[in-house]
């Protein structure tokens, strides 16, 4: 019952507000300074109305370093924090949700183990533009939309290992072990692929989930390849 107390509560807020909605309107709480006053504080997105409109590109994502004047520009790095809606931590109970290291750890048993598979979900122009070393790229919409691209997600279920069957039915016997992943914790790319697969019978087990995706792992200072 603990396990599941989080997912609980993000539902609860989820039928409260809107994803958008919560993380602006945030959480108002007391902090106790040092002098003993109490100050009133509201935990959220402290985004301004400007910065929200900013588009989303590659340009404008991943261009620019900046910290203090002392600090080496080989050493600093920042990202635009202001777009998309951020996600819990959990997609599903049987989902595994990865970090940098596991990633990492990932890739490596990828090297001797054809079973599994590390998935860029964005759409191409972000993949060619830079994405993870050993990534392939299967955009979610594929899996999300169907009906527009029949033949694309029967070639992306094929690559995952899936086994079409007649009266679209699916055998998943041997179906791969896939770390997907998208732009960060505010992108909803990555869920939309792994809450499609789930939908066709994709075990849970097999599926997991690296939330923090490019641009945490830019920010780590992990190697990247780009055009």
């Amino acid at each position: 019952m603990h396990k599941k107390t989080p997912i609980i509560l993000c539902l609860l807020l989820t039928l409260l507000y809107s994803a958008e909605e919560f993380e602006y309107i945030g959480v108002d709480v007391n902090i106790t300074m040092p002098n003993k006053e109490i100050k009133k504080l509201t935990v959220k997105r402290n985004i301004l109305a400007e910065c929200r409109k900013v588009l989303i590109t590659n340009k404008n994502l991943w261009t620019g370093n900046f910290a203090h004047s002392s600090v080496p520009k080989a050493c600093t790095s920042t990202f635009v924090h202001s777009k998309g809606k951020l996600l819990a931590m959990t997609l599903d109970d049987d989902l595994e949700t990865y970090g940098e290291l596991e990633v990492l750890a990932f890739i490596k048993e990828m090297q001797h183990n054809k079973d599994l598979l590390l998935v860029d979900a964005r759409t191409e122009p972000w993949y060619a533009y830079a994405t993870i070393p050993t990534a392939v790229n299967v955009p979610f919409v594929h899996l999300k939309r169907p009906k527009e691209y029949e033949f694309e997600r029967e070639d992306a279920l094929r690559l995952f290992g899936v086994k079409i069957q007649k009266n679209d039915e699916y055998d998943f016997s041997k179906a791969k072990t896939l770390v997907v992943f998208c732009n960060g914790s505010w992108c909803s790319q990555s869920p939309d692929m792994i809450f499609a697969l789930l939908e066709l019978g994709y075990p849970a087990e097999k599926l997991k989930w690296y939330r923090g995706g490019f641009q945490d792992w830019l920010a780590a200072g992990m190697t990247i390849i780009k055009k």
